[in-house]
């Protein structure tokens, strides 16, 4: 790296955060994001932080980019390439309905229409085996009547069983280069090389339709840095929980999709880490919306079944489950009566209307400053003013229709917003076989810190853990995540073969070779980690558990623990196992590798606002009478009882009665609640 500064910079839905780490200390941007072009944002954030470019020898960028592109559907052009039979494959899609009762109820739309679906004559066998040869002079000729002049920007090819044998979509790859050597091409064997056409094709034709996108938005980005006089290395972060240098993303945009969620989960386990925490949940609160993750013995939990807009997406993400509640979350009444939550948000343009930039809308910010748990004079450390007024009048109109007080209906919102929020925990944990009170919670994000308590209040989780400038958490990991990259493979056969464990240790061995090829292509070669994970089920279901297995099981496996490990995930998450009367079959294989960054920065406190007046919060029904104190004040007084707020630069904790807070020598704000019947101890592992 040519400088010794590090920078992370994360566009979310309302701001755009920066944390960079320099010789003497930690410095802390926060600008607003602009929607239309979130490229400025990041750019007007390493203006306004004053770094010095040249300086600056990792630089990590996280944004919606992608996921705006598919929800808004301002992707690229893309002509889909399918074996001849199948053109319909994602129009039909799947038969299940989403909502059963739901006469008007469509299947979501791909972003491919049937007109720009072409199909080639060839067929690959589910063991890989050539059914029909492909025939290059019909599929060449077909190519080029189905590209000229068609303004296509990438090419999506994704042929029957190719998970198994990616012969003929390579050649028609290479045909398509050949000929029209200005259209990108992406092949599902490169995307995902797992079965089930539908998914496999979705995510082969997203991944085409955003890889443009992407491409023009590093292109301009990189332009921007270029003026600046950067040349350190330029990463992006992954919806896996990684990082992979720029050029790394020229064939591999679809894995961009989630990054912002997956950087604040990263940061989280980093700063959690340090005072000894290690089974987390952590709770992401924005300005459009919450996001929130198990995380077991430091180890965030990973899906393959994730969705964009209804549409599947099979390549390994955090298993993040998102809630449209933030902080710009809008507060409305349904047709029954009944006072909602998002998900519709007022965004960074206008935002709430306490912003004074013309919005009008109540929102769960407003609400925040009508119930005095925001005061107007600490909003971002005092840096932005905000005007309690307009939030007032905001709220105005649904009190009247809703017969109660401003200040009553903006504390029902904050409380339908948290119960959105248990909802969100309960489907990463006790629909995971999980019990939350096993975990301590990690809210971040500039609205997590105040609802964390009562959020955890009914989950009874007991202990919460409050990282420094919890407000820019997510540009934090992005600086602290590993470089990671994963390869996966659809391999089935049943574990009571004789030879099942030898069989999952070569194909552990192959699959770990092409990784540490393509890390090596990209320049990662110190420090590799791998994980390796098995997709298993009983002969006969139709989804899978996963079984993850430690580096040092590998070389002792044999059929009785495989089976014993499938048995164990499966009865944890359906409290049943049907190794009696079925057996278990392997399906996939998962194999990760990772490079750790040199050493990981350790993100200091802000000071927050200077001490104030206590205030008057409306919580609950009732006033309560709470302190303001900002971490410096918490620190010198040791543990205090609440009710209280606690500021900083980037966020407000509010600590409700029955909790007290504490500061640790990792500057970490410890929430715990007052010992009571069924109280566990949650002390760290580690002090």
């Amino acid at each position: 790296m040519s400088g010794a500064t590090r920078a992370g910079v994360e566009v979310g839905g309302t701001f755009t955060d920066l944390v960079a780490f320099e010789d003497d200390g930690v410095r802390i941007t926060k600008v607003p994001s602009t929607p239309s072009q979130p490229h400025r944002g990041a750019i007007a954030a390493l203006d306004q932080s004053g770094l010095a470019m040249g300086a600056v020898g990792d630089l990590v960028h996280g944004s919606t980019v992608a996921t705006n592109a598919v929800l808004e559907r301002k992707g690229a052009r893309v002509a889909f390439v399918a074996t001849e039979g199948f053109r319909d494959v994602l129009a039909l899609q799947r038969q299940s309905r989403r909502s059963i009762y739901d006469i008007h109820y469509r299947k979501p739309a791909p972003v491919v229409p049937r007109s720009d679906t072409f199909e080639i004559p060839e067929r690959i066998g589910p063991k890989g085996e050539v059914v029909t040869p492909l025939d290059e002079t019909a599929a060449t000729d077909r190519i080029r009547r189905a590209l000229d002049g068609g303004d296509y920007e990438s090419v999506a090819i994704c042929f029957l069983n190719s998970y198994a044998n990616p012969a003929h979509e390579r050649r028609i790859a290479t045909i398509i280069a050949e000929r029209f050597p200005d259209i990108g091409v992406t092949c599902s064997c490169g995307v995902t090389r797992e079965f089930r056409e539908y998914e496999r094709a979705s995510t082969t034709v997203l991944a085409a339709y955003v890889q443009p996108v992407i491409d023009r938005y590093l292109k301009e980005f990189e332009r921007e840095l270029d003026a600046r006089s950067f040349d350190g290395r330029f990463s992006l972060m992954q919806s896996n929980g990684g990082r992979l240098p720029a050029r790394g993303m020229a064939d591999n945009a679809i894995t961009s999709l989630f990054s912002g969620p997956a950087a604040g989960v990263m940061g989280a386990i980093r700063q959690a880490e340090r005072s000894g925490y290690r089974d987390l949940i952590t709770f992401d609160m924005g300005g459009t919306s919450t996001d929130v993750c198990l995380v077991r013995d430091g180890v965030p939990t990973l899906t393959s079944d994730a969705e964009i807009d209804g549409l599947p997406i099979r390549t390994p993400v955090l298993d993040i489950v998102t809630v449209g509640a933030g902080g710009g979350s809008i507060v409305w009444r349904d047709d029954g009566g009944m006072l909602r939550v998002g998900p519709q948000s007022a965004g960074a343009e206008p935002g709430p209307a306490c912003y004074r930039r013309g919005g009008a809308n109540p929102t769960i910010t407003d609400a925040h400053i009508i119930r005095g748990a925001v005061p107007a004079d600490t909003f971002l450390g005092g840096r932005m003013e905000v005007d309690a007024n307009l939030a007032h009048v905001a709220f105005d109109a649904l009190a009247a229709q809703l017969r109660r007080s401003v200040e009553q209906v903006a504390d029902d919102a904050v409380r339908v917003a948290e119960h959105n929020i248990v909802r969100a925990i309960q489907l990463v944990s006790t629909e995971r076989g999980r019990d939350p009170r096993d975990y301590v919670l990690v809210p971040f994000g500039g609205a997590g810190p105040l609802h964390a308590a009562r959020v955890a209040e009914v989950l009874s989780i007991e202990t919460i853990v409050i990282p420094p400038a919890a407000g820019v958490l997510s540009a934090f990991g992005l600086v602290a995540s590993d470089f990671v990259r994963y390869e996966s493979r659809t391999v089935r056969f049943p574990i009571d073969e004789t030879d099942a464990a030898e069989r999952v240790r070569e194909q552990f061995r192959e699959m770990r070779t092409d990784a540490e090829r393509a890390f090596a292509e990209l320049g990662i070669t110190s420090a590799l980690r791998f994980t390796h994970t098995l997709e298993m089920r009983y002969i006969g279901q139709a989804f899978e558990v996963p079984v993850t297995l430690a580096e040092s099981e590998i070389a002792n496996l044999d059929s009785a623990s495989l089976r014993g490990r499938f048995n164990e995930a499966h009865h944890r998450i359906f409290e049943f196992d049907d190794s009696r009367t079925n057996r278990p079959e392997i399906v996939s294989f998962r194999l990760g590798i990772a490079s750790p960054p040199p050493s990981i920065p350790e993100l200091a406190a802000t000071e927050g606002a200077p001490l104030a007046d206590p205030v008057t919060i409306f919580d609950g029904g009732e006033r309560r009478r709470a302190r303001r104190l900002n971490r410096r004040a918490l620190h010198d007084e040791g543990e205090c009882e609440g009710p209280m707020l606690i500021g900083d630069d980037t966020s407000t904790a509010y600590v409700p009665p029955g909790w007290s807070a504490r500061i640790d020598a990792h500057h970490n704000v410890i929430l715990n609640v007052a010992a009571g019947p069924r109280t566990k101890s949650r002390h760290p592992s580690t002090p």
